[in-house]
């Protein structure tokens, strides 16, 4: 099943989040948040074992354990198992090192084997306190996590989690698998194989306004020509785009502050808000399905809501183009 015949709405909801990610969010702040997310008719969740620990996925449960299955589709990763012990020390996370420091304590196995990827889904669906999964994205398989060794684990995952997630499709237990990355290599590689394809991926903060000139050259027109569709996540660059201060999960740099800085001054010269620029650009592209931005405050909704329905002139898009701050390949909204 194709990615947008399954996906409802073009906005979902993405919980990395709600793992405590660069901070400890008290619970009642979480399921006013999630439950704001339901009210306002989002039905199409994403998930991690790795967000905070199994943490995300436990407080994601307590909202849809208590929904009927079928109104809501739900995605999770595999590539992480949680463990019951605890893990002294800091944790070895390549490039994302203290990203969930408040989550929960939990061992956890970077394994992205057959097994593996089996037991992680076993994990995924206690925790959820459901009886199946709609998506299952191989996670983090890429140089962010992994370095120079990041082709090694994308084999280990080419002959374990692509091939048992390949089998969970055509035995009707999932209904579509893919990557959920931050990098573009190991898409184009899957995209590339001579076996059974993923039906889409999750690409997070590299198609947005900020960052989008790679997957333009050839993951995105691959894509296309293979009906694979893209759910885009962080479509706020890490919250830079929408009032925050990160960008790729640390502090923006100064360049980046500026390209913001310049962005901003033409949203306010049209009227528009960030927000809306940020999450249509993402959505303009053909292959996009969908966009997952995070949230921890029920008001994040509501805005987001707005910003995929506000109303942007053509004149903001084509002065975009102008300025040379989206790249000349980018598809723009209203074909500008």
């Amino acid at each position: 099943m194709s990615l947008k015949e399954l996906i409802p709405g073009r906005l979902g909801f993405g919980t990395a989040p709600l793992g405590n990610m660069f901070r400890a969010i008290p619970e009642e702040e979480v399921s006013a948040t999630l439950e704001a997310a339901w009210d306002q008719g989002i039905r199409f969740y994403d998930t991690a074992p790795f967000y905070g620990a199994g943490l995300a996925e436990l407080r994601l449960g307590e909202l849809l354990s208590q929904k009927p299955r079928d109104s809501f589709v739900l995605a999770s990763k595999v590539g992480r198992v949680i463990l019951d012990e605890s893990e002294p020390g800091a944790r070895d996370l390549g490039e994302k090192g203290g990203l969930f420091e408040h989550g929960r304590p939990n061992a956890m196995l970077h394994e992205w084997t057959a097994d593996a990827t089996e037991r992680s889904i076993e994990g995924s669906l206690k925790r959820l306190g459901v009886d199946r999964l709609d998506i299952v994205w191989v996670h983090d398989i890429a140089q962010d996590f992994h370095g120079d060794l990041w082709l090694n684990k994308f084999e280990e995952a080419r002959t374990g989690a692509f091939r048992v997630l390949s089998r969970l499709r055509d035995e009707g237990v999932i209904k579509a698998w893919g990557l959920g990355v931050n990098r573009v290599e190991p898409i184009e590689l899957t995209l590339d194989l001579d076996e059974p394809q993923p039906d889409g991926f999750l690409l997070a903060g590299r198609y947005t306004l900020l960052d989008h000139a790679r997957p333009l050259e050839r993951l995105l027109p691959k894509a296309q020509e293979q009906g694979v569709g893209m759910v885009v996540g962080g479509p706020y660059s890490s919250g830079v785009l929408a009032g925050g201060t990160h960008f790729e999960y640390q502090d923006a740099p100064p360049e980046v502050v500026e390209r913001v800085r310049r962005i901003k001054e033409l949203t306010t010269r049209h009227g528009v808000s960030v927000k809306a620029a940020a999450l249509q650009f993402s959505l303009a592209h053909p292959v996009a399905v969908a966009a997952v931005p995070g949230a921890t405050k029920p008001s994040r909704i509501a805005e987001d809501i707005a910003a995929l329905h506000e109303d942007v002139p053509a004149g903001f898009w084509t002065d975009l183009r102008a300025s040379g701050l989206v790249s000349p390949a980018a598809p723009l909204p209203n074909g500008a």
